[in-house]
């Protein structure tokens, strides 16, 4: 499925909205990267800033923005 959304995306020039808890592909796919806790945005990443980040970069910023530290399997641990 994310193959034809990109395919789509790139051959119509549109912009695409991708919801995911996988970490690893928030930082593989599209340009910008925001993370969110209890309703609101605590991350808003892109460009030079996002471009060399990491997994362990999202968690680090995700605890200095929120004072808590991820504990979700599913989000540390998916490729």
């Amino acid at each position: 499925m994310l193959a034809l959304t990109q395919s789509i995306v790139a051959e119509h020039h549109i912009t695409c909205l991708m919801v995911t808890h996988n970490m690893t592909q928030a930082l593989s796919l599209g340009n910008r990267t925001l993370m969110m806790a209890d309703g609101g945005i605590v991350l808003d990443v892109a460009g030079a800033e996002r471009a060399g980040m990491t997994v362990e970069d999202l968690v680090e910023r995700f605890r200095a923005g929120t004072g808590r530290t991820l504990d979700n399997d599913r989000m540390l641990l998916s490729e």
